[in-house]
């Protein structure tokens, strides 16, 4: 195997498969013809009827299709382009534009979704039973019927938005995404992006590890009181919509519903979380043992356990990944291909560009478009790993409609997570260095803690905040509050220090979509169970779970889960992952 190879070095990626540029007239002609499929569809109000025939039905759904994708074209080409540079100030406009655009156009079609939510039980079926793979869409549209409003009040809260809920993410995001951060490393000052600063929380040196973390926390304290704030008026936003308007039950219930996955499920989930805690407590302790401290600090969690400062250049962790792919199933290096080859991964370290990563799927006719900023550590290595998983999801769920290639966020973590597994698993078969390969063992671990504990109990805190802004909590309360949910998820394991309090205000998920952060638990866990019968199974194993990607959107998740003989209403299904963790945990005991 080649270390280099210029097919995959780091690179911008090309939005050209949207559109030229952002000011060609493709672009202004997009929003032109957009406008007019949307006027002609207005027309179609007139002919909507209890008795509509299946054929007519359908082309009003095509047609709804074709505007839904030309509109998208647009607004995700503008959220694409400032996610390459959140200070590009014609990138901000164009996004702030490009989401006026779409919610007018969005008002202006409301009207479809809203006469189908009226429809009799009898007539629905009918014309369910004929929509093909439309059906799931149209069965999943109506569970919103009792938490929908008047036509006059859904488009009053799009117009809402623009200026509420989505401005507020757009602030955030241009005030975080400027952050930069002053720290010593090897003697030098540097001013490094979050990103940067992070790769350093992975590194041998303990007192490296702690001023990044006290430099990360220092930043985003000093304005913490204005990003609190940020974040409780979006909870107060969310709480006005969902539980005053809507009328949903809990604040969380209006998320599970997006996820068509029951509340019950999701309290059993987090449950059994909270009860497996112990489990990486235990984890800590070992690895301060391994540390040769008495006791990790929260600093410590991501140390690594042996003097490896093994850094892979990118065209070499390409390699491995496509090759641990291509191990797995052909089919899975080639769909990951498709990514480097159309030009649509972002994976250079930029000022300004935003930190984290993602996978982004515009349409079924269009390969994703994958942003990661990678810096040579095995944990970057991972993390392409998993973006390359999502597009391999989505292009294997690219036969379904635009409605239906999605699956809900707790499954669409599945084939991400299971890309690292599988990447992991390549590493060790192929690692002869003993401090490498326990290095790799610890890793999985601290995965599965970042995966699943750490993102069971945001999801807590999210709760909780949410209770507490109705009571009329104030910034510092919420920082409280914070500390005491990492008191009781870490128990005695570890040392806490004091500006983790305001490690709440640095999570973009809290802000961007509230209660998201359990899907990561909820994926995590569901693959564990996966990777165990893959284990066990071998090739028989793979055309069940490759047609479970493939079914995208297109089935209810409870339905694709009971499929595959998952039972996830039961305790003891989730308790399963812990399980295998808890065996991880005792593996490495005995090294």
């Amino acid at each position: 195997m080649t270390t280099e190879n210029k097919t995959f070095s780091l690179s911008r990626w090309s939005l050209k498969d949207l559109f030229p540029s952002a000011t060609s007239p493709e672009m202004e002609n997009a929003f032109k013809q957009a406008e007019k499929m949307v006027a002609d569809f207005e027309k179609k109000r007139e002919i909507l009827a209890e008795d509509i025939s299946l054929e007519t039905f359908l082309q009003v759904i095509k047609e709804l299709e074709v505007l839904t994708h030309q509109v998208r074209l647009i607004n995700d080409y503008a959220e694409l382009w400032f996610t390459e540079d959140t200070q590009n100030q014609q990138a901000q406009s164009l996004a702030a534009r490009a989401e006026q655009f779409a919610a007018e156009q969005s008002n202006k079609i409301l009207f479809f979704n809203l006469w189908w939510k009226d429809v009799s039980d009898k007539n629905a079926q009918r014309l369910m039973d004929g929509s093909g793979d439309y059906r799931y869409w149209l069965e999943e549209m109506r569970h919103f019927k009792p938490y929908t409003l008047t036509e006059a009040e859904e488009k009053i809260i799009n117009i809402k938005d623009l200026t509420g809920f989505a401005a507020l993410i757009r602030l955030y995001d241009s005030i975080t995404n400027r952050y930069t951060f002053r720290v010593t490393v090897d003697g030098q000052e540097k001013d490094l992006t979050r990103g940067e600063l992070m790769s350093l929380v992975h590194l041998p040196n303990p007192d490296v590890r702690a001023s990044a973390y006290q430099k990360l926390y220092q930043v985003y304290g000093d304005e913490g009181p204005i990003l609190g704030q940020i974040y409780q008026t979006i909870i107060r936003d969310w709480r006005n919509e969902n539980i005053g308007l809507r009328k949903y039950k809990t604040p969380i219930s209006a998320r599970n519903l997006g996820n068509d996955i029951p509340d019950e499920v999701v309290d059993t989930l987090l449950d059994v979380c909270k009860k497996n805690a112990p489990v990486f407590q235990r984890f800590f302790r070992l690895k301060a043992k391994q540390l040769g401290m008495d006791s990790i600090r929260r600093y410590d969690v991501y140390a690594p356990v042996a003097e490896s400062s093994k850094n892979y250049s990118f065209g070499m962790a390409t390699e491995l990944v496509l090759d641990s792919f291509q191990e797995f199933d052909p089919r899975f290096a080639q769909l990951a291909h498709r990514v480097f080859a159309a030009q649509h991964i972002d994976s250079e370290v930029r000022k300004g560009k935003r930190s984290g990563a993602f996978c982004a799927t515009v349409a079924p006719d269009l390969t994703p478009w994958v942003l990661t900023n990678y810096q040579g550590k095995a944990e970057d290595m991972a993390t392409l790993a998993h973006e390359l998983g999502h597009a391999i999801h989505s292009l294997l769920a690219s036969d379904h409609s635009l409605f239906t290639q999605h699956s809900c966020l707790p499954l669409a973590e599945t084939a991400s997570t299971f890309g690292e597994m599988m990447l992991i698993d390549r590493l060790l078969s192929e690692e002869k260095d003993e401090d490498v390969r326990r290095s790799l063992l610890f890793k999985q671990v601290d995965d599965s803690y970042a995966t699943i504990m750490r993102q069971a109990y945001f999801a807590m805190f999210e709760k909780t905040a949410h209770e507490m802004t109705l009571q009329g909590a104030a910034v510092d309360d919420l920082s409280e509050a914070y500390y005491k949910n990492l008191q009781d998820q870490f128990g005695t394991s570890l040392t806490l220090s004091d500006e983790f309090r305001w490690e709440w205000v640095s999570i973009p998920h809290f802000y961007h979509t509230p209660f998201y952060v359990y899907a990561y638990a909820f994926g995590q866990l569901l693959v564990l169970s996966l990777y165990k019968q893959f284990k066990i199974e071998g090739d028989s194993f793979k055309p069940r779970y490759i047609h479970m990607l493939s079914t995208g959107g297109s089935k209810a998740p409870m339905q694709i889960l009971d499929e595959a003989g998952m039972d996830v209403r039961k305790a003891e299904f989730w308790q399963g992952g812990f399980d295998l963790i808890d065996a991880m945990v005792t593996q490495l005991e005995a090294l």
